[in-house]
């Protein structure tokens, strides 16, 4: 069965689709990464076809004007068949196959790059148990992920009740990952899943804290990141070593430099 083409439109870089290309490289699967910075995002047609504005046409396409949220303050030009492929209007948005198939969160576009191989080699676990397993981690790492969002947008505007909300967030998730680490070399037994590509990923958008505090001018919070993943050395060192690996450090590059001396 030929391979099924995806594309991926999305603020770069990104975290969270370091997911898709990581698998991506280990299993051989292509991906094509549309995108730009999250600034400029708003000078894009946001379509399944997705392309910088040509002069003049934001005002032909008035009508697909949509007021932005989640990071984005200035109205966004979405067609609608992009909202018809991601009626949420996120990104990243993935389109999967031939057809263009919306798919959506980064761990279901992680999913679709597993799906798009000829041989998932054992990413995805061994059995039907390992699979389920593997996805309860990458569920538990959404709902970490998208509070870490949260936190993130609030950085210049940081209140104690949303540090101590994302302290309790990121503790219960770190026991966790602390806890499975315990038990096997990796997450889901001893070899390599995309359970603990999610968690690199998700854990690695969380410390993007370390970068963004270094550029605020209001210094009055403390972050709180790197901090709470020296509290859990298990996950810190899964964490240092991932990212020594070749198809991860391609994603990461530098991202990680200095925590081993935290």
């Amino acid at each position: 069965m030929a391979a099924q083409p995806i594309r991926i439109f999305s603020y770069l870089p990104n975290p969270r689709i370091w997911k898709a290309q990581i698998a991506a490289a280990y299993l051989d699967v292509e991906l094509e990464i549309i995108g730009d910075r999250p600034g400029e995002l708003t000078d894009w047609l946001w379509d399944v076809n997705p392309r910088p504005l040509a002069d003049g046409e934001r005002d032909s396409l008035a009508d697909n004007a949509v007021v932005g949220s989640r990071g984005f303050s200035n109205p966004l030009i979405k067609t609608d068949a992009f909202l018809q492929q991601h009626p949420f209007g996120t990104v990243p948005a993935a389109f999967f196959g031939d057809q263009r198939i919306g798919v959506f969160e980064s761990n279901s576009i992680l999913r679709a790059t597993i799906r798009a191989a000829k041989d998932p080699m054992g990413l995805y676990g061994k059995d039907a148990a390992d699979a389920s397993r593997i996805d309860s981690f990458l569920d538990e790492g959404l709902v970490f992920a998208r509070e870490a969002q949260v936190y993130l947008l609030g950085l210049h505007e940081m209140t104690e009740a949303l540090a101590e909300r994302m302290r309790a967030a990121a503790t219960f998730y770190l026991q966790g990952i602390e806890r499975a680490l315990e038990q096997g070399d990796y997450l889901v037994g001893n070899d390599l899943t995309i359970a603990d590509i999610a968690f690199a990923c998700d854990l690695g958008q969380f410390l993007r804290e370390r970068l963004m505090h270094a550029s605020l001018d209001d210094r009055r919070f403390s972050p709180i990141a790197v901090e709470l993943l020296n509290a859990y050395p298990m996950t810190k060192a899964h964490l240092l070593g991932l990212g020594q690996k070749p198809h991860f450090a391609a994603c990461f590059g530098r991202f990680l430099d200095g925590l081993d001396a935290t």
